[in-house]
Order: structure tokens, then C-alpha cells, then sequence
């Protein structure tokens, strides 16, 4: 039987033949328009007549004369085909050429693209090498590096000539027969030519630096070319005992004490923890944070076989206390005292490792990066390996230099994140294989630290880790040679160098 008394019923019922049309009571234009644009078939005949009627032509002589306005391009990658970054990108650039020219400039749109770089030299590797089965050419033979190249450029100008195609598919109006490209032999040459200006004028110089680097890839990555991941990293609690205290030298050339140094802080240790055990050979600092509260505690109960043992005096942030006993598995403890940031300043600690040579003094440097959310308010400085460990690192260089504390940042892992000499006593081991997997080197040095009773703690922890979104390998952090142009300094006169030919 049929619910008749339902409101929740639908009508598909036709309007009566005499309900008015309502459509005829708009006031709209009558056009020739089309309802549809045919834009697949209207957008190529509109290029190729632009093409055919030499548009671009025509607007640099209507613009001759007027004041300039050049859009010179910075340059897409010449990779691939292009996406809808690259669309959005070179669309606003023309509505922006082109509006320039409308009021009343020369303006003119300059394409360029960039030939130079890793992504097209990994393509070459994967297609022309890996995928065929193919061994990389050796690059120590001249031979074998400019014939690599020539393969790359190759890959280059045919991504070059395609997305040339796209660009002007999207209605974009500029120099399409005259592009400027990294690539090219002049523009090689113009490079140099510059970078030898800097040289003359004294304003390039070497240095180093800490980059991202893929062993995997033997390549140092941009920020925008790496991942994270979940990573299972080795953790380590680590004690760095303390020395002495800085010393300052009187107008009469004696060297006094800072500070009063108690003794039983001279006998604590500066305790940090980190998820790097390797980077520890290149430790040179550590970093406090002045807005943290640190105390001074002593080890009053733990087992026998403990790491930790009873009578170690260790300082770390209030805060975290209680977490890094229960790491070290001490049973009982006590807050001796106050640890002031002007204690902390004046602090000397030697290296963990100084019975394998680190035998340098570690500073202890104020940092607004070092926090009391996790570890022990203090953080293991090695300005080779992290860009914080870095800036604090180079703006201390003048105290440090006052103090008789070299400045100069080791190379303790190379391309191949072996250990170099600069990390004595673990030479040859390595943080990453080849294949993207860990190496030797956290084992080794964590042993090191067990067998020269400097080891408080030791775990695992997953975490986010940076990853090549090419390789999906972790990369490393590592202290690379670089070349710089001093920005800070005054540029001077100069005789402009000869152009090619002249």
C-alpha cells in the first residue's frame, strides 16, 4: 500500500505549456560568439598568426625608441616537459611584458634556461648507464669527462627545444629564437671572466662550509632536493669533563682566572647527547643557552656495571635531570648547586676522544638554538657537520681567536664519507656506503668513548631524518672547500677586463 501522506516526494512533471519563459526576460547582447570557445582549435591558429604576421617583430619596432622595460627570464631547468609551476610562471611574466608595453614601453620578454647540474647529469647516468647495464665512465680520463658532457648537453638541447615548443603553446610572447642558456660557450666564458674580477680585487677567497651531502650521488644538495624519512638513529649520552676555566691576560701580561673554580665543579663533567655519534671527531664546542637553568648533580647510587658510577659529578639543565638519569640508569642522585650562564662562559672542557688525540680545548658558546625540550640543555657543537654548529662556530671566531682557540673547521669525512685524517683514529671508517646504508663509524666511536669512560648512556630513536629525493639515500652533513665572494667588504677601483677578441 502507497504512503500518500509522505513529504519527502520528488516531481519530474514538465512545466505546464503556458508557464512563462524566463529566459527571454534577460537583457543580454546578441553576439556572433560561439557558447563554446574552441579553444583546441582556436589557440593554434591564433599562434601561427602571430607567427605569420611577425608579431613580435612588429612590437619591437613599435617599442623603438621608448624607455626599456626587459623581463630577462630566470631560467627553467631544461629537464623535462613542462608542468603547471611552469605555466603559471611564464603566463604572469607575459601579462606583466605585456602590460608594459601597452603603457608605453620597449618591453621585451628574454627567455633563458639552466643546462648545468645534477638532475641531468643523473638522468644521463640512469638511461645511458644503470638501465642499460652499463659501467659510469671513469672521470680521472679527460676523454671519458668531455664525452659525458657532450651526452649531457645533447639531453639538454633537446629538453630545451621541447619546452621551447610548450612556452609558446601557452601564448607567451618574447626572443624565442634568441634564448640565452648556461650552456652556452660565451656565456661559459662571460662567467669566468667575472669570477675573475672578484679575484683581482681580492674579494674571492677560499673557505669551507658544511652542505648536504649524498654519498650516494656524490653531489651536495640543495634544501629543495632533500626528503625526510624515518630514520633509527644510535644515541649517545656523552660526558665532556671539564678543564679549567678561560683565562684573561692583565694589562701587565699575567694571566689570571675569570672566575672562582670551585673545585667540585672541576672535577663535573659538561654532559650533551646526540643523534650523530660520528660527528663527535668533529667536535670543537659546545653550545649553552643562557636562558636555561642548569645545575650541578652528583651520582650518589648506581649499578656496578654502570657507565655511570656513584661520585660523578655531571652538569646538565634542570629540566632534563631527572630524564637523563633514568637513561643512564642511575638509582639515586643530588643537586649540588647553581650552574650560572657566567660560569658556563668561562668553562674549558677537553674532548671526550682526547685520548686519541683531540687534544684541544672545547669552549662552551651562548647559542639561541640550544633548548631544554629534549637531551641535556646542552648540544655537541661540530661546526663541519650542521648549519647552527656552523653560525655559532664562525660568529665566536674573534673570541675564540682571543682566547688561543683555533677557528679552522676540520675535513673529517670526505666525498665518500670516509674518515680522513683529520679524524685520528678512526681513518677509513665510514658513516654511508655506496649503496646508502650505515657504515662503520657509529660502532667505532661509540666504542671509543666506552673504552675512554666518557660514555653516559647509549639508545635508538626514529625519527625524521634528511633523505635525496632522488636516491631516497640519507645524506650527511660534511665540511666541504667552497669558494666565496666577500659581500662585507668595499669593492675597489678597477681596470674593467678585456672582452674576447680585444
Amino acid at each position: 500500500m502507497t504512503d500518500t501522506t509522505s513529504s519527502d516526494t520528488t516531481s519530474s512533471e514538465a512545466p505546464a505549456a503556458d508557464a512563462p519563459d524566463y529566459s527571454k526576460t534577460l537583457l543580454l547582447p546578441e553576439t556572433g560568439f560561439p557558447m563554446r570557445a574552441g579553444l583546441p582549435k582556436l589557440e593554434p591558429e591564433l599562434l601561427a598568426r602571430w607567427a605569420r604576421t611577425g608579431l613580435y617583430g612588429r612590437l619591437r619596432e613599435q617599442g623603438r625608441g621608448r624607455a626599456r622595460f626587459v623581463l630577462h627570464d630566470g631560467p627553467p631547468y631544461a629537464n623535462g616537459n613542462i608542468h603547471i609551476g611552469h605555466a603559471l610562471n611564464k603566463i604572469l611574466k607575459d601579462v606583466v611584458t605585456r602590460s608594459q608595453q601597452m603603457l608605453g614601453y620597449d618591453s621585451n620578454y628574454v627567455p633563458g634556461w639552466d643546462c648545468h647540474g645534477l638532475p641531468i647529469e643523473w638522468k644521463i647516468e640512469e638511461d645511458n648507464y644503470r638501465k642499460k647495464g652499463k659501467v659510469k665512465p671513469d672521470f680521472t680520463d679527460a676523454a671519458a669527462m668531455v664525452a659525458f658532457r657532450q651526452e649531457c648537453r645533447a639531453y639538454a638541447e633537446h629538453w630545451l627545444s621541447e619546452q621551447r615548443k610548450e612556452f609558446k603553446r601557452l601564448g607567451v610572447e618574447g626572443d624565442w629564437d634568441h634564448p640565452y642558456t648556461t650552456m652556452a660557450f660565451a656565456a661559459e666564458a662571460q662567467i669566468a671572466r667575472e669570477i675573475m674580477k672578484f679575484a683581482e680585487n681580492g674579494l674571492l677567497y677560499r673557505g669551507s662550509k658544511p652542505v648536504m651531502w649524498s654519498v650516494v650521488e656524490k653531489t651536495a644538495l640543495a634544501e629543495a632536493e632533500v626528503e625526510y624519512q624515518d630514520f633509527t638513529s644510535d644515541t649517545v649520552w656523552v660526558k665532556f669533563p671539564v678543564n679549567s676555566p678561560h683565562l684573561a691576560v692583565t694589562g701587565h701580561g699575567i694571566a689570571q682566572h675569570l672566575w672562582a673554580h670551585p673545585s667540585d665543579i672541576r672535577s663535573a663533567s659538561v654532559v650533551i647527547w646526540t643523534t650523530t655519534p660520528w660527528t663527535l671527531p668533529g667536535n670543537r664546542a659546545i653550545s649553552y643557552s643562557s636562558k636555561i637553568s642548569y645545575g650541578l648533580y652528583e651520582v650518589t647510587d648506581a649499578p656496578a656495571d654502570n657507565w655511570a658510577k656513584t661520585g660523578d659529578r655531571l652538569i646538565l639543565a634542570d629540566k632534563l635531570a631527572d630524564d637523563v638519569f633514568k637513561q643512564a640508569r642511575v638509582t639515586a642522585f643530588a643537586r649540588l648547586g647553581d650552574v650560572p650562564a657566567d660560569t658556563l662562559a668561562n668553562l674549558i672542557c677537553s674532548h671526550p676522544l682526547a685520548a686519541l688525540g683531540y687534544t684541544f680545548d672545547v669552549p662552551l658558546l651562548d647559542g639561541d638554538h640550544v633548548t631544554d625540550d629534549a637531551g641535556t640543555g646542552f648540544v655537541h657543537t661540530a661546526p663541519g657537520h650542521g648549519r647552527e654548529d656552523f653560525e655559532i662556530w664562525t660568529h665566536h671566531r674573534r673570541w675564540l681567536e682571543e682566547r688561543g682557540i683555533s677557528p679552522a673547521i676540520p675535513y673529517t669525512v670526505d666525498a665518500d664519507s670516509f674518515y680522513t685524517a683529520q679524524a685520528p683514529g678512526f681513518e677509513g671508517r665510514r658513516v654511508i656506503t655506496e649503496k646508502g646504508e650505515k657504515g662503520d663509524a657509529n660502532p667505532a666511536v661509540i666504542d671509543a668513548l666506552i673504552a675512554q669512560g666518557n660514555l653516559l648512556a647509549r639508545g635508538r630513536v626514529k625519527h625524521q631524518y634528511p633523505h635525496s629525493w632522488r636516491s631516497k639515500k640519507p645524506v650527511i652533513f660534511r665540511n666541504t672547500p667552497q669558494w666565496f665572494i666577500a659581500m662585507d667588504q668595499d669593492i675597489p677601483p678597477q681596470s674593467p677586463l678585456p672582452l674576447v677578441g680585444e
